[in-house]
């Protein structure tokens, strides 16, 4: 199993430094020093209300939520931290609609910053469903340092697999 595998994507030379971070053991430091502020969002209420101050900031016009909670079932695993999802009801004669937000739990313990991106991301697939270029416009409008919180979470997730196998956290 690739021990990187959340950097699957990225050129060789990153790579090497992210290893070479590890076998120092210094990754977990760098990531600390780097990202202290942890978040008060720990409640499903508590994360609709961020969720929601964040769409009304920069997405006011797009479609109403109906429910943002923390999911214990997302699998970072198969790569899923969050999801938005359409679920349409019949209600009555008519046809309801109402949009999910769903956020893995590892993000009730991570530092503030990655919470926010992985909240923007899902906030996005409000306008734009496929992971294309107006997305990714979306995504820095709302964080501009977005892509720079993704690689970073992306090193979170690597130190905390890292961690766990060698049983510590």
């Amino acid at each position: 199993m690739d021990d990187l595998k959340y950097l699957a994507g990225y050129p060789p030379h990153v790579q090497a430094r992210v290893r070479e971070l590890i076998g120092q053991d210094r990754l977990g430091a760098l990531l600390a020093d780097k990202y202290s502020q942890a978040h008060a969002v720990r409640s499903d209420g508590q994360l609709y209300e961020y969720v929601q101050a964040l769409k009304d900031r920069h997405l006011r016009k797009s479609v109403p939520l109906g429910k943002v909670v923390y999911d214990s079932k997302l699998q970072v695993m198969k790569h899923a931290l969050g999801t938005h999802t359409a679920i349409s009801r019949v209600h009555g004669g008519k046809l309801k609609a109402s949009r999910e937000i769903r956020i893995a739990t590892v993000f009730r313990d991570a530092p503030a910053e990655f919470l926010k991106m992985i909240v923007v991301h899902e906030l996005a697939h409000l306008k734009e469903a496929e992971h294309n270029k107006a997305f990714y416009q979306l995504c820095t409008h709302m964080a501009p340092d977005y892509h720079q919180l993704e690689f970073d979470l992306r090193l979170f997730l690597t130190h905390r697999d890292a961690a766990a196998g060698a049983g510590r956290q």
